[in-house]
């Protein structure tokens, strides 16, 4: 669990690269400088930690590329207190993402190991969502809602209602929709039927799994 001032160097570059691609969101910024995402993948691909790449992590998931983890975070506009429900925790670097955003997090992951691992890890870098929920992301977490925003990390085949269901009026759902290419798609509750649906271009992502393991 080393984190050195070359650790801290390589953040502070990779935060340069993602704001020379438009991330322009100082909070979102900062949390990429500050989190050590090093210590969220495998010790043997630490070198390329701070390249803005994809890394396979357990379970045969992914830990996301920086800059889509900071282009998710700022296109939802997370302020202080928003409750938030992750859907696919993965390595938990969104949720330590959105932890440093100050929101109030629902992280829901349904790949057991995944979720025991990140589960007793991210607490030990001081990361301490809501909840941590083992289970099927496509059915959401009615308990709680409804969300300020829901941010899904996993490409999915359709929107699953339950999450448009989940939103608060004026309430924003970010997720990447689509087989092998997704695009992503922001919804924006506007009246309890109604939701204006914005496309934010392609991005890739695992695919989001449905009551299998």
């Amino acid at each position: 669990m080393k984190d050195t001032s070359k650790h801290q160097g390589r953040r502070n570059q990779l935060a340069n690269v993602l704001e020379a691609k438009g991330i322009i969101d100082e909070n979102v910024l900062n949390a990429i400088r500050k989190i050590p995402r090093h210590l969220f993948i495998d010790s043997s691909f630490e070198d390329h930690a701070y390249q803005d790449k994809a890394f396979p992590i357990a379970a045969d998931q992914t830990i996301s590329m920086p800059y889509t983890v900071a282009f998710q975070s700022q296109t939802l506009e997370i302020k202080p207190e928003d409750k938030v429900l992750e859907i696919g925790t993965g390595s938990g670097y969104q949720t330590a993402v959105l932890l440093e955003l100050k929101a109030e997090v629902y992280s829901i992951e349904r790949q057991k190991e995944l979720f025991k691992r990140t589960s007793l890890f991210l607490p030990k870098l001081g990361y301490k969502p809501k909840k941590f929920i083992f289970g099927d992301g496509y059915k959401g977490f009615r308990e709680k809602a409804p969300f300020d925003k829901i941010i899904v990390t996993a490409g999915a085949p359709f929107v699953p209602n339950p999450l448009l269901s989940q939103l608060k009026i004026g309430g924003k759902l970010l997720i990447p929709v689509g087989d092998k290419t997704q695009i992503m798609t922001l919804f924006i509750r506007k009246s309890p039927k109604e939701f204006e649906k914005h496309e934010l271009g392609d991005f890739a992502f695992v695919p989001m799994l449905e009551e299998k393991n």
